[in-house]
């Protein structure tokens, strides 16, 4: 299974800079002040991003948190400081896919409890499609499911989830469409 990696592992070629200031930054790449705004700035969207991959708010501060470490010790590979945030978000997806990987294997081993509810009729009805919906997204082949999860819970566009990705538009546009199609016959079999 192919993992998407913020940067590239191919060096990208330098951009002659003017003076020797600008030199320093290219060399160094994005700077520690500029990503850490970035991050301050983005820390709820990225949040929100990795709670529609995850269900847990705890686990959702841990990788946008080991997402800004990896991106913070990796700077100097960002060598366009307009695509920090891009790394980021790849990076926090990535994460989280780590994050399930782990969680499957967890499941596997340890038998599912119950759900506690309040009472029978108290949130049943909203329950049960809240189910039938994680059931039919869990139907989905992976990408599918990521871009659903990035293009309508994450109100990305479909720019935006190529980037994050790493597909082209047209790989998006498809992946959304089969998505979609997919949902509606599994919540319609459900129902």
């Amino acid at each position: 299974m192919p993992v998407i990696s913020p940067w590239s592992p191919a060096r990208p070629t330098r951009v002659p800079a003017q003076g020797a200031e600008s030199d320093d930054a290219m060399a160094a790449g994005t700077t520690v002040d500029h990503l850490t705004e970035t991050y301050r700035v983005h820390y709820k969207s990225l949040l929100g991003l990795a709670a529609l991959l995850l269900d847990d708010t705890a686990s959702c501060e841990d990788v946008v948190q080991e997402a800004f470490i990896r991106v913070h010790s990796a700077r100097k590979r960002v060598r366009e400081p307009e695509k920090t945030l891009a790394y980021l978000r790849q990076t926090v997806v990535n994460l989280s896919r780590s994050a399930l990987r782990r969680r499957i294997v967890g499941l596997k081993l340890l038998s599912k409890p119950m759900p506690d509810m309040a009472s029978a009729e108290e949130g049943a009805y909203e329950q049960l499609e809240r189910d039938e919906l994680i059931h039919a997204m869990r139907g989905l082949q992976r990408r599918q499911r990521e871009v659903l999860v990035l293009r309508y819970f994450a109100d990305m566009t479909e720019a935006q989830v190529a980037e994050v990705l790493g597909l082209s538009l047209g790989s998006v546009k498809a992946y959304g469409s089969r998505g979609i199609a997919a949902l509606r016959v599994a919540m319609e079999a459900a129902s």
